[in-house]
């Protein structure tokens, strides 16, 4: 296991591994509540393990990726919305990853190397699960009432690294039962 937030483990991690075809980043803390009472070693964790630590795996990840490799980040539809108070840095963290994508997008297509985002709403996973205490809120702005399941996020990123999605880079995919609509 790597410790997200120390970017020297996670550049050896990725570098270790060799030559990757894929990567796919999952990398995500939570720092949520009043933004003006937040201790800020905190946040400044969350965007190590939010931000630096994808952006550098990415990188690392690219040196050695053959042609028509793929980098898929799993992110958040809080980096397009953000429909309760609490969550700026978190919102913040998950926005910088779509600029991350498009960047890097630009800098690994010569390559054939794309890189995608996929931003889940509410998911059934132990942080957040469907019977949790935010259920009635997070449903209540979704039309697919339910939180998503784990394989159904799986799919998408399953999609992303085949062959068939080459031409696909820079972007996000949205998976959240319309959170975000």
């Amino acid at each position: 296991m790597t410790d997200s937030a120390d970017r020297d483990a996670v550049i050896a991690r990725v570098r270790d591994s060799g030559p990757l075809d894929v990567l796919v980043v999952s990398s995500g803390i939570g720092v949520f509540g009043d933004a003006l009472e937040q201790d800020p070693d905190e946040i400044d964790r969350l965007f190590r393990v939010n931000v630096r630590a994808p952006y550098h795996a990415a990188v690392e990840a690219a040196r050695n990726m053959p042609e028509g490799g793929r980098i898929i980040v799993i992110g958040s539809v809080n980096g397009d919305r953000m429909p309760m108070p609490g969550m700026a840095s978190y919102a913040l963290s998950k926005s910088a990853l779509q600029g991350m994508a498009r960047g890097l997008a630009r800098d690994f297509g010569p390559r054939g190397i794309t890189i995608n985002i996929v931003q889940p709403g509410p998911t059934d996973t132990d942080a957040n699960p469907e019977d949790g205490p935010m259920k009635d809120l997070m449903h209540s702005f979704m039309a697919i009432k339910r939180h998503g399941r784990p394989e159904e996020v799986a799919g998408m990123v399953a999609w992303l690294a085949g062959s068939e999605t080459g031409f696909v880079t820079g972007a996000m995919h949205t998976i959240d039962g319309a959170f975000g609509a």
